[in-house]
């Protein structure tokens, strides 16, 4: 079922940039990530880079954690302000949070790398959810702009289980239990698809099939989690219009959602320390009572 929002979340939403308050401490939290290599114990994976950065909360009030996943037009990675601050508002939360650097076309990777790095980077927590005092079904997953494509095929590839290809046996679920997309990239198609994304994904494969077979609105029926979707009309690098055309494929196809639209906050704003956060306070007037009520946050 699609939330709806509030008369008072919309008015927030879209009034409260004239607002100066700043959105949180959190990017003054002094916590050292625990760096793992995601496929150091797999010999066919050998020298691969990918990694999690752990952030353990100051003080842990949620048995619940996040992967988080930057944008980056699958080409690079913000991991900063779509990385670092957005593991440290988690943890200001009392959530855990794992930073993933997943492979991209900046070094050579194109689909399904970036697949393989999530479902591994679920299988790992998942498995090790008693060591991080976390509940092995309260592990979700948010991501921006190439990010949110990511988290969403998480979901909706789920069963599609890339580590047994790779000669691994998960033994757990490779499916998020929430997710959140933020400005995503979402369609292939021509007349909305982010260009220098699709092409990092897909390389030089642009035939229609690949196309819709990656074009996660036409694959909107085997979401079986909550999602939070959010997007600005006036964003100049990826089109809202993806996002209006995932919220209408999860309408259809009944998906517990809330879909988000502003008028104005352009991309890229992420956690980080701007404008947007700052006036808008999106993450803590938004995402967290939501966080809040699918059982999350605290």
């Amino acid at each position: 079922m699609k939330k709806i929002l509030s008369a008072a979340a919309l008015f927030l939403f879209g009034i409260c940039a004239f607002a100066t308050q700043p959105s949180s401490e959190y990017p003054m939290l002094k916590i050292k990530p625990v760096r793992q290599k995601i496929w150091k114990d797999v010999p066919a994976m050998k020298g691969l880079s990918s990694r999690l950065d752990y952030y353990k909360p100051l003080e842990q009030s949620s048995d619940a954690a996040v992967i988080v996943c930057p944008g980056g037009s699958y080409h690079h990675l913000g991991i900063f302000h779509e990385g670092k601050d957005v593991a440290l508002w988690f943890c200001s939360k009392g959530i855990s949070a794992f930073v993933l650097k997943y492979r991209v076309s900046g070094n050579g990777w194109h689909h399904p790398a970036m697949l393989e790095d999530i479902q591994r980077a679920i299988q790992l927590v998942r498995q090790n959810a008693s060591q991080y005092k976390i509940n092995p079904q309260k592990i979700g997953a948010i991501g921006f702009s190439a990010g949110g494509h990511l988290v969403l095929m998480a979901q909706e590839f789920s069963g599609q289980d890339q580590l047994k290809k790779l000669g691994l046996q998960s033994g757990v679920s490779l499916e998020p239990n929430f997710i959140v997309p933020v400005y995503p990239v979402v369609s292939m198609q021509d007349d909305i698809a982010h260009v220098r994304s699709r092409k990092s994904l897909l390389n030089k494969d642009l035939s229609q099939e690949r196309k819709d077979a990656l074009s996660l609105e036409l694959h909107a029926d085997k979401i079986k989690c909550p999602v939070f979707l959010i997007a600005n009309k006036d964003d100049r690098t990826v089109d809202y219009r993806n996002s209006v055309r995932m919220d209408e494929a999860m309408t259809k196809a009944g998906v517990d959602h809330i879909f988000i639209l502003g008028e104005k906050g352009d991309h890229g704003f992420g956690m980080g320390n701007n404008n947007f956060v700052h006036s808008t306070r999106w993450n803590d007037n938004l995402l967290l009572p939501w966080l809040r009520e699918i059982g999350i946050a605290n």
